[in-house]
């Protein structure tokens, strides 16, 4: 088939456009003529205000990569869908509904002579605004199928559209791979936080947690969505001082192992998620991970096994899951169970279902 992806790719940072790339990667080697419409300009600054590309690729970048798609040129959006009219399938990687005004610009150029599918990381966004569920609405209405992360962003999707909703879990796309240096060693006292810091990945119940629980030490990398001024305010209230390390801002790729090489565990205290690679990627670099039961998390932690779970939105049930973590043998015992990530079946399942949801 002749594919075209529609979404960010290198220069773009982050696991929308590591997964946009790797898809990109996988198609072609199933046989498929396969290009990647990207973006010279994807979103106002004052949109993402944080750092929006980077100088070194996350991974192999894909070669037949156009980036002309701007958020300030309709015209481009409506000739990308001319451009992409001799293709069998095109991919509309969707991640935000402030892509949806481009998407439809492309979808009016492209006239149905291709078939679409969505392929929706967020159906909606943890933190939704009045415009989301319309513009959403307006994209799946108009498309031939959708692909969804899990069950619960289906379901979403199928309030939206009448077109047919698949189904497939997050293959794992991880550009920093290779363990760090943390088998055989003992426990040194000290969690990861990893990752851009929203409101609902929870790192402010994880702080209050660690109030909870002395002599453990927590390192937060990562850029802040909305600034540093309330962690800070947060750390200082709680008495966490000289117990919280910040790192704030972009980790290159290189920088990774090093830091998980520090930690004993991966927590993710999320208060709600869809699908996410930072417990492949912890378990990639041979580290634990303490989950929250949401989204697609506990799907990838086997509790006891190789991490541990807890319920979402308590404080107080993560500072337990914490000292449970601690207790005698538990950080060397979970760190065995660690294996590491094996993608070829799950991209097998992901690139079958994203086929079949083209011929709906």
């Amino acid at each position: 088939m002749r594919i075209a992806i529609v979404g960010p790719t290198y220069p773009y940072k982050g696991g929308g456009a590591q997964h946009t790339t790797e898809l990109a990667h996988r198609l072609r080697a199933r046989g498929h003529d396969v290009v990647i419409e990207s973006w010279r300009a994807q979103y106002p600054s004052f949109l993402y205000p944080g750092q929006q590309t980077i100088d070194s690729p996350e991974g192999e970048p894909y070669p037949d990569t156009r980036r002309d798609l701007d958020w300030r040129r309709p015209d481009g959006w409506v000739a990308c869908g001319r451009r992409l009219r001799g293709a069998d399938l095109v991919v509309l990687a969707v991640l935000s509904p402030v892509q949806v005004p481009a998407y439809l610009g492309i979808l009016y150029g492209l006239r149905r002579r291709a078939r679409v599918v969505a392929l929706c990381h967020n159906v909606l966004p943890h933190e939704t605004k009045p415009y989301d569920r319309p513009l959403m609405k307006a994209l799946l209405r108009r498309v031939d199928g959708v692909l969804a992360h899990s069950e619960q962003q289906a379901d979403l999707a199928r309030a939206l559209t009448g077109a047919p909703v698949r189904v497939a879990a997050l293959a794992p796309h991880l550009p920093a791979r290779g363990a760090g240096e943390t088998a055989g060693r003992g426990s040194r006292g000290s969690l990861l936080f990893f990752g851009i810091v929203r409101p609902y990945k929870g790192l402010d119940l994880l702080l209050e947690a660690l109030a909870q629980v002395p002599d453990v030490r927590l390192t937060v990398a990562g850029e802040f969505w909305g600034g540093l001024e309330e962690t800070r305010a947060l750390i200082a209230r709680l008495g966490l001082a000289g117990r919280v390390e910040i790192r704030p801002g972009y980790v290159a790729a290189e920088d990774v192992p090093g830091l998980f090489a520090e930690a004993d565990a991966l927590v993710l205290p999320y208060r709600s998620a869809t699908a996410s690679q930072n417990v492949w990627l912890g378990h990639e670099h041979g580290v634990p991970v303490i989950a929250t039961r949401v989204g697609a998390l506990p799907d990838n932690v086997r509790d006891d096994v190789d991490g541990l779970l807890v319920e979402p939105g308590s404080a107080g049930a993560l500072a337990e899951a914490i000292k449970r973590f601690y207790e005698p043998g538990t950080p060397e015992r979970l760190r065995a169970g660690v294996a590491p990530v094996d993608p070829e079946p799950h991209w097998a399942v992901y690139l079958d279902t994203l086929l079949a949801a083209s011929e709906s």
